[in-house]
């Protein structure tokens, strides 16, 4: 299976961005925790326009974040893995088994509690961080699991940003969203008279971007919703679609995704953390991505082929979607937006656990996979 320049080009960027992700990381957690913990956590809640800067980060630029998703997606209905239906298949079912095992898991354990709401927190995929595990193992690895994997979490994605929009917003601003809509069927007229000039649309996008965000949907909605009304034409490089995705590759890679880890891992770790780890909550979590993820990946997968409506690509295994499953189990960065949104009444306290768990169970499940990968496939001669 041959890789188009486009899939090439988001592969190495995703590669070096899941690198720095964990570099960041690293360092964030590291300086959460010196002899300048108080001054580096008080910078994050620095409060502008009465919002702190983290606040800015997760609801403004994730949004740039969710619009490079949205046209990912996009290309990859009309051009990708998933422009047809029978090769869509396997990572379809895989996404939704990787999706809908890990929340059972999870409820499971917290049903009827007040941490319920985190169902949603397993079902995430960081695309970065998964690709990035999957680079370290070189040219082992054949294009159509890297596809796979890829397909997969795009869809994974996808289904994130519906759980967002469906369960976790409480009251709704009818009026200003509305607007938003408004605006976004101009925009929709402008695409379909054949107005590639993008000044429109992002003008558009940011308008919607801010009646959405008062509107109780939560506003980073705004980059899907923005990439599908942008021109896509051809597909090629001249287009508006395209142009505006390879822009936006590397600043996703190597400045927003960085700078939301770094907001979101200065995690103040007492020396009683390792308590919050036996709270059901903090168990569905790591249940729900080490052990979830990847059997809702493999049976879902496995289901689908058996029944005939997709097949498994002639050089892969099932233990080979079994190690792939693995790394669909590192949640970090959306599993961490999803905590946010799913705990943001019920105390820091419980953010900060699930942050402790959400990386406990990404280390593990990029550990076993990268093992797992290793192991059932051999090097090339020349590696």
């Amino acid at each position: 299976m041959r890789l188009t320049n486009t899939f090439t080009e988001f592969f190495k960027s995703e590669k070096a961005g899941g690198i720095l992700l964990l570099f960041v990381t690293i360092i964030s957690l590291s300086l959460a925790n010196s002899q300048i913990q108080t001054e580096y956590i008080a910078f994050w809640n620095t409060e502008i326009g009465h919002h702190s800067i983290t606040h800015w980060i997760n609801d403004g630029l994730m949004t740039i974040f969710f619009l490079m998703i949205g046209l990912e997606l996009e290309r990859e209905m009309y051009h990708g893995e998933l422009a047809n239906i029978k090769n869509a298949a396997l990572p379809i079912f895989g996404a939704l088994g990787g999706m809908i095992v890990p929340a059972g898991i999870f409820l499971a354990l917290n049903y009827g509690t007040i941490t319920q709401n985190g169902a949603g927190i397993p079902m995430a995929t960081d695309i970065a961080f998964a690709i990035g595990v999957l680079s370290l193992l070189g040219d082992r690895i054949p294009a159509s699991l890297k596809i796979f994997l890829t397909a997969l979490a795009v869809i994974d994605d996808l289904g994130a940003i519906l759980v967002i929009a469906l369960f976790y917003t409480e009251t709704i601003a009818y009026n200003n969203l509305l607007i938003a809509f408004a605006i976004m069927g101009f925009l929709f007229i402008l695409n379909r008279r054949k107005v590639h000039n993008l000044i429109p649309y992002l003008i558009g996008g940011v308008f919607i971007w801010y009646f959405m965000l008062n509107s109780g949907v939560h506003a980073t909605i705004t980059g899907v919703l923005l990439a599908f009304v942008i021109p896509f034409g051809d597909g090629g490089k001249k287009t508006s679609s395209y142009r505006l995705q390879h822009f936006l590759h590397k600043p996703v890679a190597f400045i927003i995704l960085p700078l939301f880890a770094i907001a979101n891992t200065c995690i103040a770790i007492n020396t009683n953390w390792h308590e919050g780890l036996i709270h059901l909550n903090s168990i569905g979590i790591i249940l729900g991505l080490v052990v979830g993820k990847p059997l809702g990946i493999f049976l879902f997968s496995f289901l689908a082929v058996s029944i005939g409506i997709c097949t498994l690509p002639k050089d892969l295994k099932w233990k080979n979607i079994l190690g792939a499953g693995m790394l669909g189990g590192i949640g970090f960065t959306m599993s961490i937006f999803i905590t946010l949104l799913a705990f943001k009444n019920d105390g820091e306290e419980v953010i900060t656990y699930s942050k402790i768990a959400i990386l406990i169970a990404s280390f593990i499940s990029g550990t076993f996979g990268f093992i797992c990968l290793k192991l059932t496939f051999k090097a090339p001669k020349n590696d």
